[in-house]
């Protein structure tokens, strides 16, 4: 269960601490939760000043709940909150690292029209100390240190069982390809993050590395936010620059800075956490948008490099692989291909099935979540597909093999509207038919999930062997409808009467 985003305020306080007490033990004791998933927030945490930490109203928040009995995964969200879809309050980065951003803006992430996206700052300024002496990668090396430095006895106490590391905008490891705030509608293509003059500089460096310096990034030929593939020169299924040498070089080049640098800040984060008994998990982004068209237009936007003969998710699950078997968190779990709009070209159940494929067969566990707000039983029931896609038993019908399936679901989010009569009525059979219609465990042990200490993540792995991960496979078979389903029509039926019983009673 995700926390609402502002629980701990822009000021630094545990906002409404005697509420957010109640619902959480109504989570617990009424409907099973195991645990809840936190953001994180750099942007309060070292809001006073470089290297100023503040963690007073995130230890009063873990402490609530262990006091609950509820586990907790941790997001370091080195992301600012506004502008995303469900993006419900503001809290922006650092005030002093917006600071050097307003002397440089070219440490954001830039659109092609020169746009610059506040929400995370480029990959470009990884390696450049620009921010007091630091690096962005030290800053967020340094962030996860405090962390576990002030959080030590939350971390021994096994209360914290996730770290996930925050790796680009909403958290994800990908490119701002899609802000809201930049005047993105869905199902719009988006557009190319990698107009700052440090990634400019790095792919003119590429192209002439690979002998070819009159090679530019793709510009006007990639169309606005809220164009089709087929508005574009370089989207068009027809001739389209994405099959091109250059466009392939592009591509390439774009997708793989999104690896080295999902793999650096992992590798930081395993030397913050070694030792300590948690995973660590990094998030993937479910663009299902045009994924039905040949050239999957929003996922290149956004740093996936996903195409028919090209998995675009294999290289991350890879990737992951090295860090201890970082877990590979993705969402749009809740969504069927029939809900989407036919000219989005939309298939959200055939990603998902690619994505969480892509991790098992890289040996590295798999997570979902939802990525919009649901409440009816049908989105339930296709999380919980995804979660076991074969069913309780073992996978292929009882025939030995071991069982695939998720090792956690989060649901998004604990709101007041989720807590509604005949919302938390579904909700309640959502949990228990996760937990196999079993009573909740505390233990993450016993649902086959040992937790032990974090070990050193394993030797670099050079760009060249992430990308033979990209050979593609068939995913491996979803049964059609779980096996179990919290109901369909007709419970939503008599969810419907009680809730109207209730309304005339109360």
């Amino acid at each position: 269960m995700r926390k609402p985003l502002g629980v701990v305020t822009a000021e630094n306080e545990l906002e409404d601490a005697a509420g957010l007490r109640a619902r959480l033990r109504r989570l617990r004791r009424e409907a099973g939760v195991d645990g809840v998933m936190a953001d994180v927030w750099w942007g309060i945490v070292e809001g006073a000043g470089p290297a100023r930490y503040e963690w007073r109203a995130y230890r009063e928040l873990f402490r609530v709940a262990q006091e609950e009995g509820l586990k907790v995964q941790a997001i370091m969200s080195f992301h600012a909150c506004g502008g995303n879809v469900g993006d419900a309050v503001t809290i922006p980065l650092p005030r002093w690292v917006r600071d050097v951003g307003d002397a440089d803006p070219d440490v954001y992430y830039t659109s092609p029209g020169g746009a610059r996206n506040h929400e995370y700052l480029t990959i470009g300024v990884d390696d450049r100390p620009l921010f007091h002496g630091r690096t962005a990668i030290q800053l967020y090396a340094d962030f996860m240190k405090s962390f576990r430095e002030n959080m030590a006895d939350f971390l021994d106490s096994g209360l914290i069982v996730d770290i996930e590391v925050g790796l680009g905008p909403a958290g994800e490891l990908r490119y701002p390809s899609y802000p809201e705030s930049q005047g993105w509608e869905f199902p719009g293509i988006g557009q190319f993050q990698c107009y700052d003059k440090y990634l400019e500089e790095d792919f003119r460096a590429a192209a002439t590395e690979a002998g070819h310096p009159e090679w530019e990034l793709p510009g006007d030929a990639a169309g606005e936010y809220n164009d089709t593939p087929e508005d574009t020169r370089f989207f068009a299924a027809d001739g389209g620059t994405y099959l091109t040498e250059a466009g392939r070089f592009f591509l390439t080049w774009y997708s793989s800075k999104l690896l080295e640098h999902g793999d650096r800040v992992l590798d930081e984060a395993n030397m913050a956490f070694l030792g300590c008994s948690l995973k660590l998990a990094a998030k993937v982004s479910g663009i299902h948008w045009w994924y039905r068209h040949p050239s999957h237009a929003a996922e290149l936007a956004a740093g996936y490099y996903n195409v028919p003969g090209r998995d675009g998710y294999r290289p991350v699950a890879r990737m992951l692989a090295r860090h201890d078997g970082a877990v590979l968190n993705f969402t749009c779990a809740e969504m069927r291909d029939s809900e989407q709009p036919p000219e989005a070209m939309s298939s959200p159940e055939r990603l998902v099935r690619q994505a969480l494929s892509a991790a098992w067969r890289e040996g590295v566990e798999a997570a979902c979540e939802n990525a919009l707000s649901r409440y009816d039983r049908r989105g339930y029931n296709q999380m919980l597909l995804n979660a076991r896609p074969n069913g309780v038993g073992p996978a292929g019908g009882g025939g030995g093999a071991p069982p695939r399936r998720v090792a956690a679901v989060t649901y998004l989010r604990l709101s007041d509207e989720l807590l509604t009569a005949t919302n938390f009525r579904a909700f309640k059979a959502f949990v228990r038919k996760m937990h196999a219609d079993q009573d909740c465990c505390p233990d993450p042990a016993r649902y086959g999930r040992p937790m032990r200490p974090l070990e050193r993540s394993g030797p670099e792995v050079a760009i060249e062997r992430l990308l033979d991960a990209t050979a593609p496979e068939p995913p491996y078979p979803f049964d059609g409808e779980t096996d179990m389903s919290v109901g369909g029509g007709l419970a939503e039926l008599i969810d419907w009467v009680f809730d109207k019983v209730e309304w005339i009673f109360c």
